[in-house]
């Protein structure tokens, strides 16, 4: 049995969680490279594993990297290195062997049969630390919906006599029941999974017409996992979001309001950290969650330019931003932990894009990151001025909930208005419309 299989009840067709013997794992990391140009590569990605597996409550004892053209089909590392494993395991008393790549179902068998170890793939501890920081009920259902589907295959390989569906000696009675029943009961757990996030999707589709339906300009944090988009988050909102040196800190969708330096309110979420060889079960699972980012306006893509490897951690980013087509967006590159920096410098590497440099911890930056947002969201509004009828004055309350009144003056055939509100609502508006206005002058 796998550490995610023991996750899960499968005779009962629900979900406990295990009580762990000890509070720490002991573990071992393996990665494998398949030339000397992408051992660097290979190193970081190590050390990334590192940190996710320090948020699963691991210990890392000690480090493997193997060279090899490509893994081997039995055991991923090869049968010595395999050897090797089984050796450190009785040496060290490992508790896990943690590999950076994900491993098939036959592989994983034939190494927890080798070694004699629990054997865990960067997709299982990647699931288990969302598992860990899921809070709400949203962020509960789509991280079983990811654990499940992983599991899910992975049922069909626990030896050659469970597997077969064929007749033959030793092929019929409970073995053959056993697996058939496990497999159709967590079918159906997956099917009442997707119906409860269709149910989310639903609801956050009708939150989002609602605020469609008074139009605010909507911009998504994104951004590599502990980059500080929940910090900066609470300095543009004051929300007082978790704010967590961990990874994956931030599961569930935030959304506040924010109020820019020319007036004009917005909506800030702040979305999921994403990950180098992030599971696309977990991508697919938290789509209900990421079209938050899908339907935003504008896009902050949060960089730790304080990590030796922001380029690489900005390069991941893209990469599932392309997965969910809002590659073309417009986006703000935040570079941000500027504080960290020795001197303070503006990165290079991104050209012809709009970037800023701020700390959000210290504040430094933010007011020019502020100005950028209004800039970026500029087409969003106009100003116009209209004349409304005083048998029409409910519209007043319609145009506070949609822009700003800036001025009005009360003449004998109606209220004279200065008015800036989206452009969507300009149509809805065209009776009551007398000029449109230039924009007020040093507005950028």
């Amino acid at each position: 049995m796998t550490a995610l299989e023991g996750r899960y009840d499968i005779s009962e067709g629900r979900r406990k969680t295990l009580e762990t013997a000890a509070a720490v794992e002991k573990a071992c990391l393996v990665s494998c490279y398949s030339s000397s140009r992408d051992r660097g590569r290979a190193e970081e990605s190590l050390q990334e594993l590192e940190a996710l597996a320090a948020a699963a409550g691991a210990r890392v004892l000690e480090r493997i990297l193997q060279e090899r053209p490509s893994p081997d089909p039995a055991t991923f590392v090869g049968r010595g290195k395999a050897e090797e494993l089984r050796m450190l395991v009785e040496a060290l008393a490992l508790d896990l062997i943690i590999f950076d790549d994900e491993l098939s179902p036959g592989q994983q068998r034939n190494l927890e049969n080798g070694t004699g170890c629990k054997i865990l793939d960067r997709t299982q501890l990647i699931l288990d630390i969302f598992s860990r920081r899921a809070r709400t009920r949203e962020g509960k259902l789509q991280v079983e919906l990811a654990q499940l589907n992983y599991l899910l295959p992975r049922l069909v390989g626990k030896g050659t006599m469970l597997s077969r569906l064929g007749g033959g000696i030793g092929t019929r009675g409970p073995g053959e029941t056993r697996l058939e029943m496990d497999r159709r009961r967590i079918r159906n757990r997956l099917a009442l999974l997707r119906r409860e996030i269709d149910r989310v999707g639903l609801h956050r589709r009708q939150q989002r017409s609602k605020r469609q339906g008074v139009p605010v300009p909507v911009a998504s944090l994104v951004g590599y996992t502990n980059a500080g988009k929940s910090t900066l988050f609470n300095a543009l909102t004051q929300a007082g979001a978790l704010e967590s040196r961990q990874l994956f800190s931030t599961l569930d969708p935030l959304l506040r309001k924010v109020t820019l330096p020319n007036g004009l309110e917005i909506v800030l979420s702040d979305t999921v950290g994403f990950v180098r060889k992030l599971p696309h079960d977990i991508v697919a699972a938290f789509r209900a969650t990421l079209e938050e980012v899908r339907e935003a306006d504008l896009l902050l893509h949060v960089v730790d330019v304080s990590s030796a490897h922001w380029k690489e951690q900005a390069t991941a980013v893209e990469e599932v931003l392309e997965e969910l087509a809002v590659q073309n967006k417009t986006t703000i590159d935040v570079y941000n932990k500027a504080d960290l920096l020795h001197p303070v410098a503006r990165p290079a590497g991104l050209h012809g894009r709009t970037a800023v440099l701020v700390s959000a911890r210290t504040g430094f930056g933010l007011g020019e990151l502020k100005n950028l947002i209004v800039s970026q969201l500029e087409s969003f509004t106009t100003r116009l001025e209209l004349k409304v009828p005083y048998h029409h004055a409910a519209l007043l309350s319609r145009l506070h909930d949609q822009g700003r009144i800036k001025t009005r003056k009360y003449e004998n055939d109606g209220i004279l208005l200065e008015v800036e509100v989206p452009r969507s609502a300009v149509r809805s508006l065209r009776d009551y419309v007398v000029s449109r206005l230039p924009a007020p002058p040093g507005r950028s």
